[in-house]
């Protein structure tokens, strides 16, 4: 997890678009400017930071979908829970599944796990939109290359 470059995914462990699922792994790290504010004393990882990772492990699932013709952004976030908190070091299994796909639009059900223990969940809307241009694309796709994303699945889904 890189904090200080919002880049919240260390590695896709599992990416299945047949059944448009995608399994992730993210660790955070232990030191960060962020835990000097949140909180002095008693780190904590900020809920909306989950929120992200969350979203950005539901992006790979889209782009992935779309098979890197388009890019999702965050729209929506529905029925956010969060049952404890999260401190620096902790590794983050976080799953997500793509419930509706189309005009525009995907909604995914996201969850984030600590050694089996639900910590949060969400449904996501994300507006899926083409590239704004090639380069940005081009970032995304060596983005993905460095976290695991398995392009050969882009053949078989």
């Amino acid at each position: 997890m890189r904090l200080e470059y919002f880049q919240l995914i260390d590695r896709i462990s599992d990416l299945d678009l047949r059944n448009k699922t995608v399994r992730v792994e993210a660790q955070i790290p232990q030191e960060s400017t962020i835990f000097e504010g949140h909180f002095p004393g008693h780190p904590l990882m900020p809920g909306v930071l989950l929120i992200e990772t969350m979203a950005q492990t539901s992006g790979w699932l889209i782009i992935g979908n779309v098979k890197f013709e388009r890019m999702p952004f965050l729209a929506a976030v529905k029925e956010a829970k969060f049952r404890t908190f999260v401190t620096p070091g902790t590794k983050l299994d976080v799953t997500a599944q793509i419930i509706h796909d189309g005009s525009g639009y995907a909604i995914t059900k996201a969850a984030i796990k600590v050694d089996g223990k639900a910590i949060c969940d969400a449904e996501l809307t994300l507006r899926v939109m083409p590239f704004p241009d090639a380069s940005f694309r081009t970032q995304m796709e060596e983005t993905g290359r460095r976290i695991g994303f398995p392009m050969e699945a882009l053949a078989d889904g």
